[in-house]
């Protein structure tokens, strides 16, 4: 299979991402609905909301996955098989489920409704794949510590109607499979139920018991010690060997993430998947959103790569605004008369241009643009198209 017949996914936390993985060629995109969904505090569409970018995605020949992914409890059960029926009714291409009883009671009471496996249920051999695919699922998603070698035994192994789903970019978790305590234990919000307060991302110090006070860094680092914060998955270099390995469809990682984040790289791989950019210029676009050093996990079966060194996150480029009809600019960061901008346009690199003049709303000129959500004139290169992303290099 040809990497342009590969599906692309990406993730939304608002309509404003829903916006930009269409826009910068995503093929569908997954994101949480207002129930049993895991980044449920923050970035929850309800039915409305999930029902408009329904329509919004159909209408651009997209697709729509909803996460109904939490481990469910006794009391959540009865509810699923209604949940599962209204997003149906919706138009919704598919759910992505992890609790085998979740899965049994929707296949049960909306017997129609596609279902993909999620990767917090941690599938790991093709006999475990045989028996979701027996019990309706269409797709799973790949537990995140397999190998390529490992994908490709499930993939010659698996039911002929099964597909294969994995993850190629964004944040990994150091527990297995994402199934995580740590959060709970210390800040009293689980990972698990969709509050994860990102714990493992805190910064640690040694202490002995007998000297209260003294903390010693088990890195010598002065932000402490990382060892519990993961690299990022980045998989430019290897997307042939995951379609040979089996692979329909490709994940992005970051329903938490900005517009920004999703565009950018959405963009970089719908790019290097149609042959229009190559790895190294799609890793320079990459770099320009901030992430944590990347690796490419357990996929070349080396899962100490995913250690973290102490250098924190990378972040180069800052989100200047997006693109708004006759040249103007919806602002997000402040930027300056003679700053160096970069514009991103769907199937393309970055392209540098200088603000030769800024002016505002009110039709007066001005040396710098501060006020975030502004409207802004300036001077664009010639092809910019609307919803174009703006960004400046970090000084």
């Amino acid at each position: 299979m040809d990497l342009k017949d590969i599906e692309l996914l990406m993730p939304s936390g608002d309509m404003e991402c829903v916006d930009a993985a269409i826009k910068y060629g995503a093929d569908a995109v997954y994101l949480g609905g207002p129930f049993m969904q895991m980044r449920a505090e923050h970035v929850g569409f309800d039915l409305d909301d999930v029902a408009s970018a329904c329509n919004k995605l159909h209408q651009a020949g997209k697709k729509l996955f909803v996460t109904v992914n939490c481990f469910a409890n006794n009391d959540e059960i009865p509810k699923l098989g209604t949940y599962a029926k209204n997003l149906q009714m919706i138009g919704v291409d598919a759910i992505i489920v992890s609790d085998i009883g979740a899965i049994a009671e929707i296949k049960s009471k909306c017997p129609d409704m596609e279902i993909h496996l999620s990767t917090q249920a941690n599938c790991m051999n093709y006999k475990a794949a045989e028996v979701y695919y027996n019990m309706g699922i269409k797709r799973i998603v790949l537990a995140r510590e397999l190998s390529l070698e490992q994908i490709s035994e499930i993939a010659a192994n698996k039911p002929k109607g099964l597909e294969l789903e994995a993850f190629i970019h964004g944040a990994m978790c150091m527990s297995y499979s994402g199934r995580c305590m740590l959060s709970a234990f210390l800040a009293g919000r689980s990972g698990n139920r969709g509050e994860c307060a990102q714990a493992c991302r805190w910064n640690y110090y040694l202490m002995e018991e007998q000297r209260p006070g003294e903390y010693i860094p088990v890195i010598e680092s002065e932000r402490g010690m990382t060892i519990l914060s993961s690299k990022e998955l980045c998989c430019v270099d290897i997307l042939e060997k995951l379609v040979d390995a089996g692979v329909v469809s490709f994940k992005v990682e970051g329903r938490m993430r900005t517009p920004f984040y999703v565009g950018t790289v959405a963009n970089a791989y719908r790019s290097l998947m149609d042959g229009k950019i190559n790895s190294k210029e799609a890793r320079d676009e990459l770099n320009t959103v901030s992430h944590r050093p990347f690796c490419t996990g357990f996929y070349e079966g080396k899962p100490s790569e995913i250690a973290p060194d102490d250098n924190g996150y990378i972040r180069d480029y800052l989100y200047v605004g997006n693109v708004r009809e006759y040249g103007r600019v919806l602002t997000r960061n402040a930027f300056n008369l003679g700053d160096e901008l970069e514009v991103l346009t769907p199937g393309s690199v970055g392209r540098s241009f200088k603000v030769e003049r800024i002016v505002n709303s009110e039709g007066e000129s001005i040396e710098r643009s501060s006020h975030p959500m502004d409207i802004v004139e300036i001077d664009l290169p010639e092809g910019c198209l609307t919803g174009d992303i703006i960004r400046k290099k970090s000084l």
